[in-house]
């Protein structure tokens, strides 16, 4: 089991609508394979700093889901609206 955290930097007032599209994205990003849970963090005292945290199988599936139209759609759409740059970590759960 791969488990992917994505930190996102965002414009203030892209936050209400980036929420709103990520739990309609959610369903779709659900059904790639391997996939196993999607969910969106939000930091507390910078509420423009947003994570995903996501379950997949492998880094294959990751990676399909990477090189999907959908996710690059969804990625450059994004793009214009980030104020910091990305960072990304696949991790394993100790314990």
């Amino acid at each position: 089991m791969l488990i992917r955290i994505v930190k996102l930097t965002l414009q203030n007032d892209v936050i209400p609508d980036f929420i709103a599209s990520f739990e309609e994205k959610k369903k779709i990003i659900l059904q790639f394979e391997g996939c196993h849970h999607l969910e969106l963090w939000q930091e507390q005292k910078n509420p423009n700093v947003v994570f995903t945290h996501s379950h997949w199988e492998n880094e294959d599936c990751l990676n399909a889901y990477r090189a999907s139209d959908f996710f690059k759609a969804t990625w450059a759409s994004l793009k214009p609206t980030f104020t910091d740059k990305p960072a990304a970590w696949s991790v394993d759960k100790v314990g």
